[in-house]
């Protein structure tokens, strides 16, 4: 697999999200066995950076990760967030120093590792400065428990600020053909600092798969279901957009699932999509994205393609968003 670049990090240009392993993604239940054996897959195939967070389950997604990687450690660039959950008591988001000393040293060991190579915070929380968010992220660091800081769903101005205190290696948030607000400012500040890109959602939760034709095919307990883009008043609309994407793709030669990764890659070496799947076959499909070359003309089309209709998530999800 060709490399990318989160500011020094160097990685496997595409990566493997977990979060659906073992959260979320209720469609055809959930298999440990299947989820490991696509970790050990993706490392096969070149996958270096594996995604995920202490509130997956929550802590579960972590601990089942942590077994897939005994005698492949060295091999893989490890992320995992923190400040969905709070570990002093407080109601909220809380990215307290406090807070992050006790997450830190639950994910350490959840990981069965001696450090964590790419630390996010999850969501900004805004009854903590963010200078003291990542304060006590650089003394992790001086400490040896994290190798790089990393920001989730933020906006110009806490970037800026927090980059001020240490420099940040990576900012995570939605982007994909379906999600294209990343690219008016967050995008063009991240290249004037040099921090790197990790996108979440490429696949539209698995909309722009094309697979997903109705929302009754999804269990009530599916995340999807409460999620806007895939309410019935959004989803006709947005069906439509993945079925012109289908069209495309077919022409090219190539699944939709790979047209819409490879889209990202030829967005420059700075981004990396993390790709969820817990099953192998999805996985080597989306890995066939890096041998998709598209055209000029091919990547117009394709920047043509309507946006989704509905918000990103759910109204209470969305108030975390600094934007």
């Amino acid at each position: 697999m060709r490399q990318a670049q989160l500011a020094e990090l160097q990685v496997g240009r595409l990566g493997l999200g977990a979060m659906g392993m073992s959260v979320a993604y209720a469609v055809g239940g959930f298999d440990d066995a299947e989820s490991i054996r696509t970790i050990h897959r993706a490392i096969d195939l070149g996958v270096t950076l594996i995604d995920t967070a202490e509130v997956y389950g929550p802590y579960v997604n972590e601990e089942l990760v942590a077994r897939a990687l005994p005698g492949r450690r060295d091999q893989v660039v490890l992320a995992t967030k923190f400040g969905l959950i709070s570990h002093t008591g407080r109601d909220g988001l809380d990215s307290s120093p406090a807070s992050i000393r006790v997450a830190v040293d639950g994910s350490l060991k959840r990981l069965a590792t001696d450090h964590i190579d790419l630390y996010y915070q999850h969501r900004l929380d805004r009854g903590t400065p963010i200078e003291d968010t990542v304060g006590a992220l650089a003394e992790l660091v001086a400490a040896g428990k994290i190798r790089h800081i990393g920001l989730s769903e933020v906006g110009v101005d806490t970037i800026r600020r927090a980059h001020a205190v240490h420099p940040i290696t990576a900012v995570q948030s939605e982007y994909s053909l379906w999600t294209r607000d990343q690219e008016d400012e967050i995008l063009p500040l991240l290249r004037e600092l040099g921090i790197g890109f990790v996108a979440y959602s490429p696949l539209g939760r698995g909309f722009l798969t094309g697979s997903i034709r109705s929302t009754a095919e999804l269990p009530d307990s599916d995340y999807r279901k409460s999620n806007p883009r895939f309410f019935d008043e959004n989803f006709q609309h947005n069906l439509d957009s993945a079925d012109q994407l289908r069209a495309i793709s077919t022409e090219i030669g190539a699944t939709a699932a790979q047209v819409a990764l490879a889209w990202l890659l030829a967005k420059g070496p700075d981004i990396v999509p993390i790709p969820g799947t817990k099953r192998v076959a999805h996985l080597e499909e989306n890995i066939g994205a890096d041998s998709v070359e598209l055209t000029a003309d091919q990547l117009a089309r394709l920047d043509r393609l309507t946006p989704a209709v509905g918000g990103h998530h759910a109204e209470a999800q969305m108030a975390w968003i600094d934007r």
